[in-house]
């Protein structure tokens, strides 16, 4: 058994792979993974640039969509539907053997969607149409704008990752927006299954940048623990959210809960220990979706514990103690959305403009 299956089968949480990319669809890296115990893949528009703009292997197809009169952003989602495609193919085992529980790949709809209602819901169902398979999520931003749509594709029967969640607020409203999606489907709800993937180190990077400012020592003390305790204070709404009658009820017609998906988990402070945002946040029915650095972290000195709620009056009193010091998390979980969105609409503008130029060397070829 390696960790990473430990940490399935011990702690009830499952490791996922926060990258995608077609050389490691084709040369079987992905399945290899697999079999070390990842249960799901996640992808952004970011991880795309990275990976089309990286590698050759993607022109022949973005060739075939350009010479046969599509646009640049035809060839992107082409590119994309088949590396999402393959990988569902690979996951797929794991999803069955799970019974519907795992083996997911996850997909993000246009980020300049990501304050468009009625847009961001015609994306999520064009791309549950386009790539109907039962392991498939649709990553659908947690926006204000966002929530209507993530209510009502959940409302449709198909699954949804909700992403780019920071604040303990916005995370409330989504399962809000959860809950009231499967009251409104139809059916058992057994084939409906969401994440709400909860990012974690930006929050230290903001908030550490805030406490160094303030420079005293009870405030430099509290670097490196508000994204920690913000995360496992989600964990106790996630709990509190899902049990009740409102939630038994859901529970009978099959309805599965909405896991918290722990994002964002590789440190950016090379003083902090390599793999701080997984040894700190396992409990049941978490994943954690990591970057392939910190899969090998964690498979070489990962913690096989429950932490995420053993401490939770001290979590509280991290977030007390930085509102004692002037440090308002609020405003820093909304700045973060922000430039979470801007991030990847910047990713996604890059790459679009990176692809005209690879359009304009390809055509004919």
């Amino acid at each position: 058994m390696t960790r990473l299956q430990d940490l399935y089968q011990q702690q009830g949480q499952s490791p996922w792979l926060d990258n995608l990319r077609r050389d490691w669809i084709r040369s079987g890296e992905l399945a290899r993974w697999v079999e070390r115990g990842v249960r799901g893949v996640t992808s952004n528009p970011s991880i795309f640039q990275k990976a089309i703009e990286g590698q050759e292997v993607y022109d022949e197809e973005f060739a075939a969509t350009i010479n046969g009169g599509g646009t640049v952003e035809d060839a992107y989602w082409q590119v994309v539907t088949t590396d999402i495609s393959d990988a569902l193919a690979i996951l797929r085992p794991v999803h069955d053997a799970s019974d519907g529980a795992d083996g997911f790949v996850s997909v993000e709809v246009a980020p300049n969607l990501a304050r468009d209602t009625a847009g961001t819901t015609a994306a999520a169902r064009r791309l549950h149409a386009d790539i109907d398979q039962p392991n498939l999520f649709v990553k659908i931003p947690g926006t204000a704008e966002g929530l209507p749509a993530i209510r009502q594709v959940i409302a449709d029967g198909k699954s949804v990752n909700i992403t780019l969640l920071f604040s303990l607020q916005r995370y409330d409203e989504v399962i809000e927006a959860y809950l009231s999606g499967l009251e409104a489907a139809e059916g058992s709800l057994a084939p409906i299954a969401s994440v709400a993937s909860f990012f974690v180190s930006r929050v230290d990077t903001e908030v550490d940048k805030r406490l160094e400012a303030i420079g005293t020592e009870e405030a430099l003390a509290l670097r490196g623990k508000a994204a920690v305790a913000n995360a496992q204070l989600a964990y106790q709404l996630f709990l509190e959210r899902f049990s009740g009658e409102r939630w038994e009820a859901l529970a009978a017609r099959g309805a599965r809960v909405q896991r918290p998906l722990w994002a964002s988990t590789s440190t950016k402070n090379p003083d902090y220990v390599k793999t701080l945002y997984v040894d700190t946040l396992i409990a049941p029915d978490t994943v954690n979706t990591m970057p392939e650095a910190t899969l090998d972290d964690f498979e070489a000195s990962g913690t096989l514990a429950r932490t995420a709620d053993a401490d939770v009056d001290g979590a509280r009193k991290v977030l007390d103690d930085l509102a004692s010091l002037g440090v308002d998390l609020d405003a820093v979980t909304s700045q973060l959305e922000d430039e979470g969105v801007a991030s990847f609409e910047k990713a996604y503008d890059e790459l679009l403009t990176s692809l005209q130029s690879k359009a304009d060397a390809l055509k004919g070829s």
